[in-house]
C-alpha cells in the first residue's frame, strides 16, 4: 500500500486531483454566472457541471497513464525513466515535470477564477445597466368585463389579480402590482406609454365573459416597446376550471419570457387553491373590495372572506384574506387594534397551516409582530420569509421598509425596501408617500419632501399625502407650511391622526387655544383615536408629563404607534426623560436593538 501511494505521487495523480477540483469548481461557478446572462437554459448548465464531475475519475486515469512533457504527451513509463536500483525517477526529468505541473495549475486556476469574476461582476453589471426596463418584466392590465351583468366586474378583476399572484412568485420575473395597473382600467390604448410609466417591457391584456357556469377568456401578450405580439389565445371553459385557465396563462407567459422556475415556483403555477367554485367566487368578491382600501369596503371584504372560509374551511386564501382585513382596519381607523389584531394573527396562522407557501399571511404576522407585539426579531424573520416566498409582493417590501426597519434605525435598508416596493407598485399613493417617510426618518428631509410631492401629483386629494407632507415640512423647520398641509388633510378626511398633528403644530406655533380645542375633540371622539395622537398634542403644548401618560396608555393597549419609539422624529423632545427611556426599553430593549443592527 505504501508503494502504491508513492506511485500515485510519482505519477502526479495527487496534483492532477487538486488542480482539477480547483479549476472545475471555479469553471462551474463562472458558467453559472455567465450563461444565464445569455438565457442559456438551466439544463445545459446542469449538464456541463455533471460532465465536469464525470471527468474527475477520467482525469485521474489519464494522470496515471500519461505525462505532459516538453516533447508532448507520453506514456508515464517513457516520460519518467525510473532507476529500479535506487527507486528514484531521474532528477532532471523530475524537475522538468514538476515545473510543468505547477505552471498548468497556476494558469488553469487563474483562467477559471477570471471567468468566474467576469461572470459575477462584468456581464451582470453590463446586463443590468443596459437592460432597463427588464426584458423579463410584465404588467397585467385590468381585464375587460364582457359579461352582460356589470356585477361580474369582480370576476374579471379577480382573474387579473390571481394571474398576477401566480406570476409574482417567480423570482426571475418583475411583476407590477395590481394596485398600479388598476389605474389603466379602460384606457390601454397607448401601451408604450403605460409600459414606460410602469417600468416594464411586456403587457398582458385580456377580457372575461362569464355566463352561468361558463367562462370565456381572451388574452394577448405584447412587447410594448416593439409593438410586437408575443402570444394570444382564447379559452372557453367551465367555471370549475378557471384555475386551469389561470395556470395555463401564467405558464405560457413564463415560458414566453424565458423565466427560470424553481420546483416550488412551477408547482405554484399549477396550484388549485380550492375545488369549491362558490368559495372561490366569494373570495374574488372579497379581494375586489379589499383592493379599494377604505373602511367601508374593507368591512365588505371581510364579510366575503368569512363566507368563503365557511364555504370551504380548508381554503387558505380565504383565511389569508381575513388576516389582511384585520391588519388594515385599525390603520384606517375602522377597528380597535386590541380587538382586530389577535383575530388577524389567528387567521394568518390558519392560512399558513393550510398552505405554508403563501407569502401574504407571513407579511401579516411580520407587521403584527412589530406594531402590536413589539417583537422586532420575529418581525424581521417573517418579512424575510414572505419576500422569499413572493419576491414581487410589493406590500411585503412596503411594510418591511415602513415598519421594523425604520423602528430599529436601519434606514439604508428601509429606503432600499421602499424603493423596491415603488418599483413593483409605482403608482401606489401609500408606497410613494412612505418612501418619503423613510427618507425623513433618516434625516433626509429634502428627499422626503421631493418624494411625497411626487405622490401629490398622483392624487392631490389624498389626505394621507397632505398629512405626511406636513410632517416632513414640520421636521425640516417649515412650521407654517406644515400647518397648511395638516389643515388640508383634516378637511379631506376624519382620520384623527392628522387632526392630532395639526394640534401638535398649532401648539408649537403658539396657538394654545386651537391645540386645546383639538385635544378635547380627540378625547371625546367616538371614533377610535390612538392615545399616541393625544400624547403628541400634549408634547406640542410642552407638557411632557401628560405626553408620557398617554404614550404609556398606548403601550398598555398595544396600539400600533410606538414600534419606532427610539427613532420617531416627533418624539425627540422626550429623549433623555427617565420615563421615556424606560418605555423605550419595554418596546425595544437595547440588547435586542444592538443584536438586530449588528447582524
Amino acid at each position: 500500500m505504501k508503494s502504491f501511494f508513492a506511485e500515485l505521487k510519482r505519477r502526479n495523480v495527487y496534483k492532477v486531483a487538486v488542480a482539477y477540483i480547483v479549476a472545475g469548481w471555479a469553471l462551474s461557478q463562472g458558467i453559472a454566472q455567465v450563461f444565464p446572462v445569455f438565457d442559456v437554459p438551466n439544463w445545459i448548465i446542469r449538464l456541463i457541471v455533471l460532465l465536469i464531475v464525470i471527468g474527475f475519475p477520467i482525469a485521474l486515469f489519464l494522470a496515471w497513464a500519461f505525462e505532459l512533457t516538453p516533447e508532448g504527451l507520453k506514456r508515464t513509463e517513457d516520460a519518467d525513466p525510473f532507476d529500479s536500483r535506487s527507486g528514484q525517477v531521474l532528477a532532471a526529468q523530475a524537475r522538468r515535470k514538476s515545473r510543468a505541473w505547477i505552471y498548468i495549475v497556476i494558469v488553469g486556476a487563474l483562467f477559471s477564477i477570471g471567468l468566474f469574476m467576469l461572470g459575477r461582476y462584468g456581464f451582470r453589471e453590463k446586463a443590468s445597466s443596459s437592460n432597463e426596463p427588464l426584458a423579463k418584466s410584465i404588467a397585467v392590465l385590468p381585464f375587460g368585463n364582457l359579461s352582460r351583468d356589470p356585477d361580474n366586474e369582480y370576476f374579471a378583476a379577480g382573474m387579473q389579480d390571481e394571474i398576477i399572484t401566480r406570476l409574482a412568485q417567480i423570482s426571475d420575473l418583475k411583476v407590477i402590482s395590481c394596485s398600479s395597473t388598476q389605474r389603466y382600467k379602460g384606457r390601454a390604448e397607448n401601451l408604450r406609454q403605460i409600459a414606460s410609466e410602469l417600468g416594464v417591457t411586456n403587457i398582458l391584456e385580456g377580457s372575461v365573459q362569464k355566463a352561468n357556469d361558463e367562462v370565456h377568456v381572451n388574452v394577448q401578450l405584447l412587447n410594448a416597446l416593439t409593438d410586437s405580439h408575443l402570444w394570444a389565445d382564447t379559452f372557453d371553459r367551465k367555471l370549475t376550471d378557471v384555475f386551469g385557465v389561470e395556470s395555463e396563462i401564467a405558464k405560457t407567459i413564463a415560458d414566453t419570457l424565458r423565466a427560470k422556475l424553481t420546483g416550488r415556483e412551477a408547482a405554484t403555477l399549477s396550484a388549485r387553491p380550492t375545488e369549491n367554485s362558490a368559495a372561490h367566487e366569494l373570495y374574488l368578491k372579497g379581494r375586489f373590495f379589499w383592493n379599494k382600501r377604505d373602511t367601508t369596503d374593507l368591512e365588505k371584504a371581510l364579510t366575503y372572506f368569512q363566507q368563503a372560509a365557511k364555504e370551504d374551511p380548508n381554503y387558505a386564501l380565504a383565511w389569508s384574506g381575513i388576516a389582511d382585513v384585520y391588519v388594515l382596519l385599525p390603520l384606517f381607523g375602522g377597528a380597535n387594534p386590541a380587538d382586530a389584531y389577535p383575530k388577524a394573527k389567528e387567521a394568518a396562522n390558519k392560512a399558513i397551516a393550510l398552505d405554508p407557501n403563501l407569502a401574504e399571511p407571513h407579511a401579516d404576522l411580520a407587521l403584527l409582530a412589530d406594531i402590536f407585539y413589539f417583537d422586532a426579531s420575529l418581525s424581521m424573520r417573517e418579512f424575510e420569509k414572505a419576500i422569499a416566498l413572493n419576491p414581487n409582493y410589493a406590500t411585503a417590501h412596503h411594510w418591511f421598509g415602513n415598519s421594523v426597519l425604520g423602528a430599529i434605525g436601519d434606514f439604508d435598508r428601509s429606503i432600499a425596501e421602499m424603493r423596491r416596493a415603488v418599483e413593483l407598485d409605482p403608482l401606489s399613493i401609500a408606497i410613494n408617500v412612505d418612501l418619503g417617510v423613510s427618507y425623513y426618518y433618516a434625516g433626509r428631509y429634502q428627499d422626503g419632501i421631493v418624494q411625497i410631492r411626487k405622490a401629490l401629483e398622483l392624487d392631490a386629494n389624498s389626505y394621507y399625502v397632505h398629512s405626511n407632507l406636513g410632517e416632513v415640512l414640520e421636521l425640516s423647520g417649515d412650521l407654517p407650511g406644515a400647518i397648511a398641509e395638516y389643515e388640508k388633510s383634516v378637511a379631506l378626511d376624519s382620520d384623527p391622526f392628522p387632526l392630532a398633528l395639526l394640534g401638535h403644530a398649532q401648539a408649537l406655533a403658539g396657538d394654545r387655544v386651537g391645540a386645546l380645542k383639538i385635544l378635547q375633540q380627540l378625547v371625546a371622539s367616538s371614533r377610535y383615536a390612538p392615545d399616541y395622537s393625544v400624547g403628541l398634542v400634549y408634547l406640542g403644548l410642552g407638557d411632557k408629563s401628560q405626553a408620557m401618560v398617554w404614550l404609556e396608555k398606548s403601550f398598555a393597549k398595544r396600539q400600533p404607534d410606538l414600534n419606532a419609539i427610539r427613532f420617531d422624529p416627533l418624539l425627540k423632545p422626550l429623549h433623555g426623560d427617565a420615563r421615556f427611556e424606560a418605555l423605550a426599553e419595554k418596546v425595544l430593549p437595547a440588547r435586542e436593538l444592538k443584536a438586530l443592527t449588528s447582524e
